[in-house]
């Protein structure tokens, strides 16, 4: 789908019901960044700012992928011929829900994507479309970057719990992606909304307020992620051993392992530990939420 501000196509989303599992339930999958895409990449640097009155700042780079217009963010559009990903999508979930008033939908993606899919409910929420809010179940992002400054996550905190959305933010390990753009307090304000499902090396998961060394470049935690680059070259020889003949990696794998030696952040970053964090991990919970209280006292 089209971007107004470079006039081509940049944006993929997937649109599909899961059948099989549950009829009711619509699945947006936005596609993350392409190795190899240049425009994939000027998107994830644009690091520029785009304000919003009264939500907040947001990520100018993921605004315009999504579908901001020249003139920011009107409810409604004349699309000329052309598709943007945020207008396409709606209407998608607005002629779907016309027909079949029990469907839910949820949003999902990977690094870009994820961005994506958790800036859409924000454009909803500023268009006024509570109807299509409530019937929006969950956003389940892996690898996602930071989209916004502290003001819009308090805003999205706002719509999460106004709609009882459920926000699932997936980090793997030393991924740099979900640390960036930084939260620096000098050069840069981005924060991420909401908490974090944090996977390590084991695929051991817990939930954090945020990732462990957040901006990444703590020399600190040099050492440790080193370390962890080395354990996972090793771990791809003998996982199919220890969790069975699925989880078994070939040797361009290996080769992405040899890498993530040197620079764990990138090779992190990728699906597959993503995928088998999910499917091998457990959850548990590294801190005290005031529910979590209020679950004790009662």
């Amino acid at each position: 789908m089209r971007s107004a501000f470079q006039n081509r196509n940049l944006t993929q989303a997937f649109v599909f019901k899961a059948s099989s599992t549950n009829p009711n339930l619509i699945v947006v999958s936005f596609r993350g960044t392409e190795p190899f895409d240049v425009d994939d990449w000027c998107t994830d640097l644009d690091i520029s700012w785009y304000e919003l009155k009264n939500v907040g700042k947001v990520h100018a780079g993921f605004s315009k992928a999504l579908g901001l217009q020249k003139n920011g963010w009107p409810k409604e559009i004349i699309p000329l011929g052309h598709q943007y990903a945020y207008y396409t999508i709606r209407q998608k979930l607005r002629d779907m829900f016309a027909k079949n008033k029990n469907l839910k939908f949820i949003l999902t993606g990977h690094s870009l994507g994820g961005a994506l899919a958790a800036l859409f409910p924000a454009v909803l929420a500023i268009h006024g479309e509570d109807e299509l809010l409530d019937k929006l179940e969950g956003v389940y992002t892996f690898g996602q970057p930071r989209i916004g400054d502290e003001v819009f996550g308090e805003f999205m905190k706002e719509v999460v719990r106004k709609h009882g959305i459920e926000y699932e933010r997936f980090v793997y390990n030393n991924d740099i992606v979900p640390r960036i753009p930084f939260d620096d307090k000098v050069l840069f304000s981005f924060k991420h909304y909401g908490t974090c499902n944090y996977f390590n090396s084991l695929y051991k998961g817990k939930v954090r307020e945020d990732a462990p060394n957040e901006n990444y470049f703590n020399l600190l935690w040099l050492i440790p992620k080193l370390l962890n680059g080395a354990w996972e070259f090793i771990r791809s020889f003998i996982i199919r051993f220890w969790k069975g003949s699925d989880y078994k990696e070939n040797w361009i794998m290996r080769s992405i392992r040899v890498f993530g030696i040197i620079f764990p952040g990138a090779s992190n970053h990728l699906p597959y530990d993503y995928v088998n964090s999910t499917r091998l991990g457990g959850l548990s919970r590294s801190f005290t939420t005031p529910e979590d209280k209020l679950a004790l006292i009662a």
